[in-house]
């Protein structure tokens, strides 16, 4: 009997991610009133008084994805002598164009950030204004508010300042492109060797972030490695599943964005304004974390801290790192979630458990998250002396709507990443996999496989499994539209 043979896979992709976001209360279409007020938006927006400096002579960069066009951010070093480096980080400014209360600006408030899903973007801003009009693209002058930090030799920062400013990207660059030339495994990227001085450049930022991730780490940032993989395709069918590596280009900009998101949120509180903040709390479930560690026969204090879950952490990596992602998908899942809350002047903050710093506020990303947005109009009135553009109660509200629509984000793109797995596995029913207990709740009991690196449902066999356990189980079961795979553990 022949097997059946997908030749669309990303059609069929296509139509479960639109009925995985119609059920989970996303929209995957702008309305008319959305794209009329689309139609009369002519261009980026234009440069506003004084207030607004020119730093286009700037040698800014981008690092992205190869195939990212929705830019969110620029950076630029400044050796400023005795070690110590000024960093600017320019982000887009979304709101000059897209107003509060206006139509987009009502679809983003709903859906609250772009969905990314197997060989498509259902993005929040619509993609004339996300990969161009508000995007930080190549040879470009946009509008931007720009966070500046100094860095000394140990990796603390000093003098701080957020402004707006007339910016242009020099280079746009990708990240395994650039990580391969810092470690030495590839050449200078083409954008970057037409620009005089980049090359350099590029070293600076990544000397001034490691300085930036050893400060973090020493002070309990917690070292984990999550093991994401997208589909791979040729033409329209899925042909694979290729596991996203962490590198150092990625490892750049993450650490710059997270001290520009804690500059902004400690100048919204300088400020005496309320803020967004997102924060992780202390580990509910610790107790199930230290269980998972003297599995591996280490031993955890009984309070949580992140610093002792950072030197397990560390250990762990270094003793196996081709299980390590899996170690950290079971402790990530173990500490909770993140969430978006209110933070008032004078407060003390809940703070980032996961990044060991406490004052946390998502600016750095306002083309595919809401939450910057909401971050920049409060920035920018606080720059203009001007009225709270958002009041607490309305603050509360969207924190409380944006941490609900995060998960359903999450929730459709990993459906969608599980029905593109279940093409690759249909045939393979019956086979038996190696893999390690992700999950164990009421719910239901998931299990992470190792080879293709994909989630499912132990349906049969999973009494007394507990997360961190390595298990072999049988594929006994596959459903496309719903994403499903089924495991039942092999004795």
């Amino acid at each position: 009997m022949a097997m059946t043979v997908h030749l669309h896979h990303r059609a069929e992709l296509q139509r479960v991610a639109r009925n995985a976001m119609l059920d989970r209360g996303l929209q995957p279409d702008f309305d008319s009133a959305a794209l009329k007020q689309l139609d009369g938006i002519r261009g980026p927006s234009a440069t506003e008084g004084g207030a607004v400096r020119d730093l286009r002579s700037l040698l800014w960069c981008s690092i992205d994805n190869d195939d990212s066009l929705d830019l969110d951010q620029l950076s630029v070093a400044e050796d400023l002598g005795g070690e110590t480096v000024k960093i600017l980080v320019a982000v887009a400014d979304v709101d000059a164009l897209v107003a509060k209360a206006t139509p987009i600006d009502g679809h983003a408030a709903s859906n609250t950030a772009s969905v990314y899903v197997a060989g498509h973007v259902y993005p929040m801003l619509p993609e004339r204004l996300s990969t161009d009009l508000t995007s930080l693209g190549p040879d470009c002058d946009r509008l931007s508010l720009v966070i500046e930090y100094t860095v000394g030799p140990d990796g603390t920062l000093g003098d701080t300042r957020v402004g707006r400013a007339l910016v242009r990207n020099r280079a746009k660059l990708a990240y395994n492109a650039v990580a391969a030339w810092l470690d030495g495994q590839g050449p200078l990227p083409e954008p970057a060797a037409r620009v005089k001085g980049m090359d350099l450049q590029l070293r600076m930022q990544d000397e001034v972030a490691a300085r930036l991730r050893r400060l973090r780490h020493q002070q309990g940032a917690l070292d984990l490695q999550s093991l994401e993989s997208r589909p791979v395709f040729d033409g329209d069918a899925v042909v694979g599943l290729q596991a996203e590596i962490p590198n150092r280009a990625k490892q750049l900009i993450e650490d710059f964005m997270i001290a520009a998101n804690g500059v902004v949120a400690r100048f919204l509180e300088a400020k005496a304004r309320p803020s967004l903040r997102r924060v992780v709390r202390s580990p509910e479930r610790w107790a199930k974390i230290v269980e998972v560690a003297a599995k591996l026969g280490e031993s955890l204090p009984a309070e949580p801290s992140a610093r002792a879950l950072e030197a397990f952490l560390l250990k762990r990596h270094a003793a196996d790192p081709l299980r390590f992602p899996d170690l950290s998908l079971v402790i990530v899942k173990l500490m909770g979630a993140g969430e978006y809350v209110v933070e008032l002047p004078g407060q003390t903050p809940v703070g980032h458990f996961g990044l060991a710093v406490k004052d946390y506020a998502h600016s750095t990303a306002p083309n595919r998250r809401f939450p910057d947005l909401v971050t920049h109009r409060l920035v920018k009135a606080a720059l203009s002396d001007g009225p709270a553009p958002y009041s607490v109660a309305e603050l509360a509200e969207l924190g409380t709507h944006c941490t609900l629509q995060e998960g359903n984000v999450a929730k459709v793109e990993r459906q969608v990443q599980k029905s593109a797995a279940t093409l690759l596995l249909e045939a393979r029913v019956g086979e038996s996999f190696d893999g390690v207990i992700t999950g164990a709740a009421d719910k239901g009991t998931w299990v992470r496989i190792f080879d293709p690196p994909v989630e499912g449902r132990i349906v049969r066999g999973f009494q007394s499994l507990r997360v961190g356990d390595q298990v072999r189980v049988v594929l006994v079961h596959t459903d496309f539209d719903r994403g499903y795979l089924d495991f039942e553990r092999r004795p």
